[in-house]
């Protein structure tokens, strides 16, 4: 064979082949890293735990200005707690998973802060303090930062995984944000203060809630009779006590909502702050001010109804309220525990121990809007309604008289989706004008009235998702039921005694930081039981437990009848026991050993079930995505080939 001839020896061509499968292994990884698709994947798990929500990618995808998101993790060391380590790479897949959707948007600096360096000096400059662990300064929290804007979370605690995603979004949407945002405001009441009436006579001052809400919101009065509102400037309108709201004035809410804006209505069927900001003088002629208040049209429309007469009365979370003649039981005072919120993954309710309500309305839905409407608080199915009057004067004859109705009423609502205008006929007021003038027109200008097309300035449909919370209270809001306030010179200390302020303050923090928010969910955690484990132990203690509470109970009956021998011995004497006693204790001794046998038989049956269901994991892991591989592999090779042929 000549020289030029020569093949390649088959061990070299297999080296050969080796390394240029190890440089293109190398090569693609680089080329996926330098794309950012390395993180692109499907999640099939049940609660989609590594994927982060619809409300979260909006919010990435409206990001108008770069986010930083600088990370600091003490990773050089010995000391940190394996719990701490394991939380850390989820944290560091979840900042993954947000720089991979941002599209450029947003940066990750990850920065271990070693004593004495740079990144030390950062995270004290961003607010991020070590946490003393095993005698150790670690460090585990990020800082946000875009433009002059900075939000920090100063510790990445592994109990809150499930609110971590929520803490990250809204901490980017705060930043983010190039103003602060704006509330719009509506109530009969004189929440923001009031100047005094007559000379001389001294107004009332604001609210805390409203004070603490001027710190973080520019907050605008809309009157009670807002000609319209926007959403574009409006993120949120709370309307608190609407009392003789007029038509117009609902119409105005109802635009807005069908423009994608959130609203957040206290209504009340009896306000005890009501009845105390401006009880009137009847001396006088004066009436106080409205007591009830709800949204009439609106609450119909969305399916949603509740009696103005009537409050809930709860036996099961009935409140002792201090009436200044001593103690007596608040029949529809109701101090609602976790247990009355239902939607356990409510960001708003998620964190509230309880709130306290004031002879709250009883709502009801009664269905036919068209959207999606949860539970976020409720009373007990101890609960009834009672008749306003008694009801408000804590009646002690109520506490007997009261019978149940066995209705879990609700006292606080979420609606969502694309809602139908409650007026779909336009404006109140302009009907009847609109036909007065058609009836004056001639024929001639009806007829060119057929000929124009109808141009409406209103929207019958939703053009965007709206929200709406309805509150069936506003008492809950007043300074004498959510705060205690000690005043030291001039200054006010104030202090939530409920968790009525943080409802409030959750559902206006969530909406107006961004909507996309509200529809954000807690995340599952990643810790997930062995369920299937679990179960089989809960048969096989069910199967066997009832034998040996059986046999415990025999051998303690042994026991007692030995001391019992034991103390029938004649001092000096030797008592020796009848070979039927023997006989006994040898049955019973025997009985143990095979009760213990059967313990270890059933330990063993159950090592054995769970090794088997390990197994069948293990398998499906190691060739069960393969497998599915090489299915597809084949099934477009098939295709392939049938397209071949067929040409």
């Amino acid at each position: 064979m000549s020289k030029e001839g020569k093949t390649i020896h088959p061990v070299t061509r297999a080296v050969l082949a080796i390394v240029a499968l190890i440089v293109i292994v190398v090569a693609g990884n680089m080329l996926v890293s330098t794309l950012g698709v390395g993180h692109k994947a499907i999640d099939l798990t049940e609660d989609k735990i590594h994927s982060l929500s619809p409300g979260t990618e909006a919010i990435l995808e409206e990001l108008a200005a770069p986010v930083v998101i600088r990370y600091y993790a003490t990773r050089s060391t010995d000391y940190m707690p394996e719990d701490l380590k394991l939380h850390m790479r989820r944290v560091d897949d979840l900042l993954a998973e947000y720089e991979s959707l941002s599209n450029g948007k947003l940066q990750v600096e990850n920065l271990d802060p070693e004593p004495d360096t740079d990144e030390e000096d950062a995270a004290n400059l961003d607010g991020i303090a070590g946490q003393s662990i095993n005698n150790e300064n670690l460090y585990f929290g990020i800082a946000i930062s875009c433009l002059d804007r900075t939000a920090k979370i100063p510790f990445l605690d592994p109990n809150d995984e499930t609110m971590l995603e929520y803490q990250i979004s809204r901490a980017i949407a705060d930043v983010s944000a190039t103003r602060k945002p704006t509330l719009g405001f509506m109530s009969a009441l004189p929440i923001a203060g009031a100047s005094g009436g007559m000379p001389g006579q001294g107004g009332s001052q604001p609210w805390i809630i409203y004070n603490q809400l001027r710190q973080s919101y520019d907050i605008e009065d809309l009157t009670m009779t807002p000609e319209s509102i926007d959403p574009e400037k409006y993120k949120v309108v709370l309307v608190l006590h609407p009392a003789d709201i007029t038509p117009e004035a609902e119409f105005a809410l109802d635009q807005y909502i069908l423009k994608g804006g959130t609203v957040i209505a206290c209504v009340d069927p009896f306000s005890v702050a009501a009845q105390m900001s401006n009880p009137g003088n009847p001396m006088m002629g004066q009436q106080g001010a409205p007591t009830s208040s709800t949204l009439p049209t609106l609450m119909k429309a969305w399916g949603v109804s509740m009696p103005t007469t009537q409050t809930v009365g709860d036996s099961k979370y009935i409140t002792t309220v201090n009436t200044g003649r001593g103690q007596a039981p608040g029949l529809a005072v109701l101090t609602v525990p976790q247990e009355g919120m239902p939607q356990d993954d409510s960001i708003v309710t998620r964190d509230l121990a309880s709130v306290t309500l004031f002879l709250p309305g009883g709502m009801s839905k009664t269905g036919g809007a068209g959207v999606a409407i949860d539970s976020l608080i409720q009373s007990s199915n101890k609960s009834g309604l009672l008749d306003n009057g008694p009801a408000s004067r804590l009646d002690p004859s109520l506490i007997t008289s009261f019978r149940p109705d066995g209705q879990r009423y609700d006292l606080a609502l979420h609606l969502h989706g694309s809602f139908k205008s409650a007026f779909p006929d336009g404006k109140p007021g302009e009907e009847k004008a609109d036909e007065s003038q058609e009836e004056d027109e001639g024929d001639d200008a009806e007829e060119e009235k057929k000929d124009e097309e109808p141009k409406n300035d209103f929207l019958t449909e939703a053009s965007a998702e709206g929200n709406v919370f309805i509150i069936s209270d506003v008492d809950a809001f007043f300074d004498s039921f959510a705060y205690s306030a000690q005043h030291l010179g001039n200054m006010q200390i104030v202090n939530a005694i409920n968790g009525n302020s943080s409802l409030l303050m959750n559902l206006i923090d969530q909406a107006a930081s961004s909507t996309h928010l509200i529809g954000s969910r807690s995340r599952a955690a990643t810790s997930r039981p062995f369920t299937v484990f679990q179960e089989l132990e809960a048969a096989a203690n069910e199967k066997v437990g009832a034998k040996i509470i059986a046999y415990e109970e025999e051998a303690r009956k042994a026991q007692v009848r030995l001391q019992e021998l034991q103390s029938q011995k004649a001092q000096g004497s030797e008592l020796y026991l009848s070979p039927e006693q023997e006989a006994e204790i040898r049955k019973l001794k025997q009985q143990q050993v095979d009760a213990r046998r059967q313990i270890r038989d059933l330990q063993k049956e159950l090592r054995r079930d769970k090794d088997a269901i390990s197994g069948k994991i293990i398998l499906l892991n190691i060739f069960g995505v393969p497998s599915i591989v090489i299915l597809v592999g084949l099934g477009l090779f098939t295709a392939r080939r049938f397209k071949t042929r067929a040409r």
